[in-house]
């Protein structure tokens, strides 16, 4: 692989880490700072909703001044500066701004590399490609648990922050001398998002892009480490473990999904197949809640597994998009995969703060139950669009 798309991978396990790692730090940034679960899910909804807000400029920029410009300079803002914030933290505030800088600066690095694929390799090999670089970057999401939790227990969470933010400038510069952009589109052919919405294709592709890395991303980013140590009294360490092994299972589901489009002739049928044993799961969660900290471990990883189908998702997509419109196309879908899991962190938020009060149990079978839901409503669409390999 080339060196800048292994920067890039490297930026993007920072990407993987950042949306990650409250869940781990729950306990200790409530004790440190004031900041409870509610105050946490705002701050990680508000980084998924500055990331994909992000997406339309970041699209834009990927198309008129390429992957390397781009992914640099807001990686260098965004996540270094936002790392060193988040360190110096002293109330919940803090924690949201800086939240919502690392957004930014996180924004572009999968959609730089997702833009490379698209322009550089052969169209049947995108989803393979773009599910590789979404398994090798999701290691992020595995040093978010544990080795995370060990951090902070060992050198504290703002000197854990503090390292981060070096790692973040430091890939940033490389990036800046490294990336090589690929070659512009041929034609003048000129055009916006606006272009792409009045494609009817994709309308039915929205939906379930909108709702099926929301279960995986809420639980694992955030509401895991809640919810074992309310339900079950977990430690912080031991939370660790079970974030551990839920991120090794959305590694594991990338993987699979990666080239089962290939596999068995078909885009659509893989991703439905998954989303349905995906909101089983969280059905299963909703259900037995309280019965076995084993059990809901397990169906939480089966939730993460089930719901890496993102890069199938993108490469179905990317079948419709005109070549002058790739970076706006993916970026476009990205917004909505990570949209989607803002607004649910944002809603998850007020939904556990409104019923916790008088049924912590309860709250919890609301947020599964809710999220079943609108997954099996995205799959529901979803099974009326046009399959579509390259």
């Amino acid at each position: 692989m080339r060196i800048d798309l292994v920067l890039l991978c490297l930026a993007y396990v920072l990407s993987q880490f950042f949306r990650a790692f409250l869940a781990v730090l729950t306990q200790v940034l409530e004790t440190d700072v004031g900041a409870t679960p509610a105050d946490l899910a705002f701050a990680s909804g508000l980084w998924f909703l500055v990331f994909a807000a992000m997406q339309i400029p970041v699209g834009a920029a990927l198309d008129r001044v390429g992957p390397r410009r781009t992914s640099a300079v807001l990686l260098l803002i965004g996540g270094g500066g936002g790392s060193a914030l988040f360190a110096m933290a002293t109330t919940p505030l803090h924690i949201t701004v800086a939240m919502g800088l690392i957004g930014v600066g996180c924004a572009p690095v999968l959609m730089a590399s997702y833009f490379i694929f698209a322009r550089m390799y052969a169209p049947a090999r995108f989803a393979t490609l773009a599910a590789l670089m979404l398994g090798f970057g999701s290691v992020g999401n595995l040093i978010a648990a544990y080795p995370t939790a060990w951090a902070a227990e060992t050198i504290g969470w703002r000197a854990t922050l503090w390292v981060l933010a070096a790692i973040s400038s430091s890939i940033a510069v490389g990036l800046w001398a490294l990336v090589q952009d690929p070659p512009k589109a041929n034609g003048t052919e000129k055009g916006s998002v606006l272009d792409l919405l009045k494609i009817p294709a994709l309308w039915l592709l929205f939906p379930l892009m909108f709702v099926n890395y929301m279960p995986a991303a809420g639980i694992r980013g955030l509401w895991i480490g809640p919810y074992l140590s309310d339900v079950f009294t977990l430690t912080t360490s031991e939370i660790g473990q079970a974030t551990l092994v839920m991120g090794v299972a959305m590694i594991c589901g990338t993987f699979c999904y990666g080239p089962a489009d290939r596999i068995f002739g078909t885009r659509k049928w893989v991703i439905i197949c998954g989303s349905v044993i995906g909101a089983t799961a969280l059905t299963g969660l909703a259900v037995f809640t309280d019965t076995s900290a084993f059990r809901s471990i397990l169906l939480m990883s089966v939730v993460g597994f089930c719901g890496a189908a993102f890069p199938v998702l993108i490469a179905h997509a990317r079948s419709f998009f005109p070549a002058h419109l790739t970076g706006r196309g993916v970026t476009l879908m990205n917004l909505f995969g990570i949209g989607g899991v803002g607004v649910m962190q944002f809603g998850s938020g007020k939904l556990h703060n409104a019923i916790a009060p008088t049924d912590s149990l309860l709250a919890y079978q609301a947020l599964f139950g809710l999220m079943a839901l609108c997954v099996f409503a995205g799959a529901l669409i979803y099974c009326f669009s046009q399959d579509r390999m390259d």
